[in-house]
């Protein structure tokens, strides 16, 4: 077949069905022998009517998408120690894999559900518990969600629009954050994606299994990460009601039958856990009551919208918000915007521009479906993202790449093809000079990172922008030129950003991609709690950590609070020796030695205030670790009668003292705290104060 230039292929054919693989020749096609060679040929050549170069040109994007997310993978270490150490128990405890425990004692579980960390507590079992072990699933469901927005993309559009879909996501620097990571957020977006293109399937031809299929993927994304897996059901269900090429009685059904399988795909491990007595599970972690529906509604559920979490970091309630300020421009701000609004400007242009230009096609047509199922994942998730009040990290916004990856695709080349007409071309050019001016202020914003770069991508982004709108003047040679310059300058940024991701080390609970900024946000003051999440300092979650008139000394500077880019400086926060609140401690020799002593007498070697200061011991000694708090270490959890009952029974050996997080001034970890200062004699190993709980002092 004749090579045909990359961006003028014509959008695929749209048969009712999907076509038949290609048949064999010397055999019987239709037999089932048959199928797996059927369908690898269709994997290796693609699609017969596709030019030469789209097959090898998805094996390359598929390659960069690998590369960029395997590459030194093992640097980072445990990454985020609270999920690593969940990961460990789950490798070696069946009931502390399927209630996501943090230690295989089953104290308490992670403040989500486990989904995410059974494809990694597989992998630990399998291969051993070890950072690659751990990571190394997260950046194949990065590779594959890169490969299933081609996939979906393709579907009903060009290879050259799927391409660019594809590459937006792979060069999207928060994807090569958390595909490199592992917090649940991988999982989430490759479900969600499969279950976009799902989605796309079932439009076709009004299919039920699809919209069933669909269904059950978005019921295991929330058991990943709960009810954020639900902001793109409203256009996924109100695509298929508009487009699907059925009745409207039909298509009333079938989305019945698709919201009961995803109750049931939702909320069998949900019903399980409620049902199981208390006694015989472990706490749910970020509770406040101890039930699964208190975490899913409270502290993972609307407490996120209005900002009034029960057992939240310093939760401020639903008069403000701690984590910065709120608003439509919140993604484009000094901490969001680097993770993620690079190509987002285009994307809505493109959005709108797709919906003006289908706007008068029949009901079931696919393009207009495409944007509008694409356009409303997207505006569903961007706004819950923009107005929350509660919790909110930067890191959240990689739900967003494959939505803003499909649109800059499908827009880009919808109008590339329909560059004839002046509209398009003004349209397009547009989509180009924005993308190049929001990329030059957002390098702006770290001026000591790639100098001279913004002012380049500035200047030949809108260079080939006027170049576009003028291009019926332009020769025909140059026109390729134009579309060369206009795609490096709209990539540029973003992938300068996505490379010094991967070439980062980062730990922590709350990382960040790309370099720090001068200036991180527009909320607060230049120090203090929560003012300006500015600096580099030693973390990178809020870079430089929330310092000057922080709380504690230094503030939580330093590498305490936070986490992300591993860089020296400070004593960890609250002053734990390597760690600190949202991150690990780093123990020495004789710490873990003295944990390891008669480690089998006891069901607890060890017990201390929050999670992550917990985790670093638990994978240091590889045995269970008590997290008193859990997370934060704000859930009534232990009380103070169940911890001196466990006492008494010589069930926990060490009481490893706070550094002073948010639930050691307060509540049952206070309590706790401060009866074992009572009641036991303190010794320092490590820089660490140490009780030994089977010891109490005269």
């Amino acid at each position: 077949m004749a090579s045909r230039p990359f961006f003028d292929d014509a959008p695929p054919a749209l048969p009712a069905a999907p076509p038949a693989p290609p048949r064999l020749r010397g055999g019987d096609a239709g037999s089932s022998a048959a199928a797996p060679v059927r369908w690898a040929r269709l994997l290796v050549r693609g699609r017969q009517e596709d030019a030469a170069w789209v097959r090898p040109s998805l094996i390359g994007l598929l390659g960069i998408a690998a590369l960029l997310y395997l590459w030194d993978l093992g640097a980072s270490g445990w990454a985020n120690a609270f999920y690593s150490a969940a990961v460990q128990a789950g490798s070696t405890s069946w009931k502390a894999f399927f209630f996501g425990s943090f230690d295989a004692s089953n104290f308490i579980t992670v403040d989500k559900s486990p989904a995410a960390l059974w494809v990694m507590d597989l992998s630990a079992r399998l291969f051993g518990v070890n950072a690659w072990s751990i990571l190394v699933p997260q950046a194949l469901e990065g590779v594959a969600t890169v490969g299933f927005t081609y996939l979906t993309v393709r579907r009903w559009f060009s290879p050259a629009a799927a391409l660019i879909a594809g590459a937006t996501v792979a060069l999207t620097p928060v994807a090569a954050l958390m595909f490199r990571f592992d917090n649940p957020d991988a999982l989430l977006v490759l479900l969600l994606t499969i279950a976009t293109y799902a989605t796309v399937r079932a439009i076709e031809a009004g299919k039920t299994r699809w919209l069933v299929l669909a269904a059950t993927l978005v019921g295991f994304a929330f058991l990943t990460k709960m009810l954020q897996a639900f902001l793109v059901v409203p256009a996924f269900g109100l695509v298929y009601l508009v487009a699907a090429p059925v009745s409207l009685r039909r298509r009333i059904a079938q989305l019945g039958i698709a919201a009961a399988v995803m109750v049931t795909a939702s909320g069998w491990w949900v019903a399980i856990v409620q049902l199981t007595p208390a006694a015989d599970r472990p706490y749910i972690g970020g509770s406040q009551n101890n039930t699964i529906l208190n975490l899913i509604f409270g502290y993972n559920g609307f407490g996120r919208l209005t900002g009034n979490e029960s057992g939240s970091v310093g939760a401020t309630g639903a008069t403000g918000s701690m984590w910065g300020p709120t608003g439509l421009n919140r993604l484009f701000n000094t901490s969001f915007g680097g993770q993620i609004s690079w190509l987002l400007p285009a994307a809505l242009i493109l959005l709108i521009a797709g919906l003006g230009f289908t706007l008068t096609r029949k009901r079931t047509d696919r393009t207009r479906a495409a944007f509008l199922l694409w356009g409303g994942s997207l505006a569903g998730t961007a706004l819950v993202f923009s107005l929350a009040a509660g919790i909110i990290h930067p890191y959240y916004t990689v739900a967003l790449a494959p939505a803003i990856g499909a649109l800059v695709g499908m827009g880009s080349v919808l109008l590339w093809q329909e560059r004839s007409r002046t509209w398009a071309r003004i349209v397009l050019a547009g989509a180009v000079g924005a993308t190049s001016i929001w990329s030059a202020v957002l390098l702006g914003r770290s001026p000591q990172f790639a100098p001279g770069l913004a002012t380049a991508v500035a200047i030949l982004g809108v260079g080939s922008a006027i170049a576009i709108v003028g291009m019926p003047l332009i020769h025909r040679r140059v026109v390729a030129m134009v579309l060369a310059v206009g795609i490096a300058a709209s990539f540029a940024g973003p992938a300068a950003y996505t490379i010094d991701t991967v070439l980062t080390t980062h730990s922590g609970a709350i990382p960040s991609a790309g370099p720090a900024v001068t200036v991180a946000s527009s909320g607060g003051g230049p120090g203090g709690f929560p003012g300006g999440f500015t600096g580099r300092g030693g973390a990178r979650g809020f870079p430089g950590g929330f310092g000057g008139a922080g709380f504690g000394p230094g503030g939580f500077g330093g590498g305490g609070f936070g986490g992300g880019r591993r860089a020296p400086g400070g004593t960890g926060g609250f002053g734990r020796a390597g760690g600190g609140f949202l991150n690990a401690t780093t123990p020495g020799a004789a710490l873990v030695t003295l944990l390891q002593s008669n480690a089998a007498q006891y069901t607890w070697v060890g017990a201390t205030i929050d999670a992550n200061s917990a985790a670093g011991y638990q994978l240091a000694g590889s045995d269970p670790i008590m997290a008193i708090g859990g997370f934060n270490g704000t859930d009534p959890a232990p009380s103070l009668a169940q911890f001196e009952q466990y006492v008494t029974q010589g069930r926990i050996h060490y009481f490893l003292g706070s550094g002073g997080g948010p639930g050691s001034g307060s509540g049952t970890s206070s309590q706790i705290a401060q009866w074992v200062q009572q009641h036991f004699t303190a010794t320092t190993v490590d820089g660490v104060t140490v009780y030994d709980l089977t010891q109490p002092a005269a």
